[in-house]
């Protein structure tokens, strides 16, 4: 991999470039070409895996169209030599209003795909969340970066509640994010089309395909078999989940499916921490979850992974910002540009999360390339906010955007 970059400040408030240090990287210049470097870089199937939508992609367009339906009005004549995009929540400060969602699999994508984002976060100042669904166990990560935050899908029965919830107390977490949009998996037809399935099923074609992208082959699957062994879902239950190619991991997902309230109600008694929901789209759910008790809220559907057709957070987001603004309203699903952050942000958002993107930068060039997003990510929103004529994220409000879309339902 690259030598490490410093990302001293330089004027203006932007960060240095990882590229500076990583000539791999000379080339990226956006969150979108992240994609088109991977897209090179990993086997057909896996790549594929990471870019999948829904069925016929209806729920991905509406994500990205929900933001080209938003204008800006800028301010002028602001004084904008010192921008500061620092933003606190859940009690801690970050150097940015974005973080990293939680992707499961990660390891097949990058060596070691969770700890590299979760140390390149942690450097960058920024939280990680780490995946249920990772291959990776949830105590060598935490180990590794205490201050990251843990995403669960919640097995049925009360007691596998418990001894999971306990399990991630024990392992050091501090911030349980529950994601409650898959009680059932999406249907697979467009994996299955790309060569993935799951449990993964060993064929020529895979073989082929790995063979084929020799760097990805031997830099992450070679050397994470011969240093680790066959993956395993680590972290669904209380104990070790699956391998990879096991027929049983489906039972993963037809665990989730009798999940209610009740169950969300119980785990605010175990969880001491802070609690989050994920995958929240209707008010009143939102409004449910407030009075249950959760922390926060991520407005999500899940990146257009599962239901197709669903709307996309960025319309709802008002709707739930008004409804529980007593407590920080999150958002993730489509984010590529700091104009994108910043119009979340503009409607109420307390914090945006980012998910493919830093899943194709870590595949990409391991730490260097999630840090070097991250510097990208940054230095845009840092712009955009002195085109905007703000100093500082608190300055945002409705009366920046045109056509806001309409806050009742």
């Amino acid at each position: 991999m690259c030598a490490a970059n410093n990302n001293q400040e330089k004027p203006a408030n932007l960060l240095t470039n990882t590229h500076q240090t990583c000539p791999r990287l000379a080339s990226i210049l956006n969150l979108h070409e992240f994609e088109k470097a991977a897209k090179r870089h990993l086997p057909h199937s896996i790549f594929s895996y990471i870019a999948n939508t829904a069925e016929d992609g209806r729920t991905a367009r509406s994500n990205a169209t929900s933001f080209e339906k938003l204008e800006f009005i800028p301010r002028a004549l602001v004084n904008v030599t010192n921008v500061s995009q620092k933003t606190s929540i859940l009690g801690t400060t970050y150097e940015a209003p974005f973080g990293i969602a939680p992707m499961g699999l990660a390891a097949l994508s990058a060596y070691r795909g969770d700890l590299v984002m979760a140390s390149a976060a942690e450097q960058a100042g920024i939280p990680m969340i780490m995946s249920g669904s990772s291959l990776i166990r949830m105590e060598t990560l935490a180990q590794q970066s205490p201050a990251t935050w843990f995403q669960a899908y919640l097995p049925a029965g009360r007691e596998a509640i418990k001894a999971l919830v306990e399990r991630v107390r024990e392992a050091g977490f501090n911030h349980l994010v529950i994601t409650v949009d898959v009680p059932v998996a999406t249907n697979p037809d467009n994996n299955r089309r790309a060569g993935f399935s799951s449990p993964l099923r060993p064929s020529i074609k895979l073989a082929w395909d790995g063979l084929t992208h020799p760097r990805w082959f031997f830099s992450t699957f070679f050397r994470t078999i011969a240093k680790h062994g066959l993956p395993h879902f680590e972290n669904n239950y209380a104990s070790r989940g699956a391998p990879i190619f096991s027929a049983s991991v489906n039972r993963d997902i037809s665990d989730r499916g009798g999940l209610d309230w009740e169950d969300l109600a119980y785990i605010r008694e175990l969880w001491t921490g802070n609690l989050t929901l994920k995958g929240v789209l209707n008010v009143d759910d939102a409004v449910r979850a407030y009075k249950v008790g959760v922390d926060a809220l991520i407005v999500s559907n899940h990146g257009g992974r599962q239901l197709d057709g669903a709307v996309s957070p960025l319309t709802v987001l008002p709707s739930i910002v008004n409804a529980v603004g007593d407590i920080p309203v999150m958002i993730d699903s489509g984010f590529r540009r700091g104009t994108d952050v910043l119009k979340a942000l503009a409607l109420g958002a307390s914090f945006v999360f980012i998910g493919r993107p830093f899943g194709y930068a870590a595949a990409v060039a391991g730490e260097e390339g999630v840090k070097h997003a991250a510097t990208l990510l940054r230095n845009e929103i840092a712009r955009d906010m002195a085109l905007l004529g703000i100093t500082d994220l608190k300055q945002l409000n409705t009366s920046f955007i045109y056509n806001q879309p309409n806050t009742q339902r």
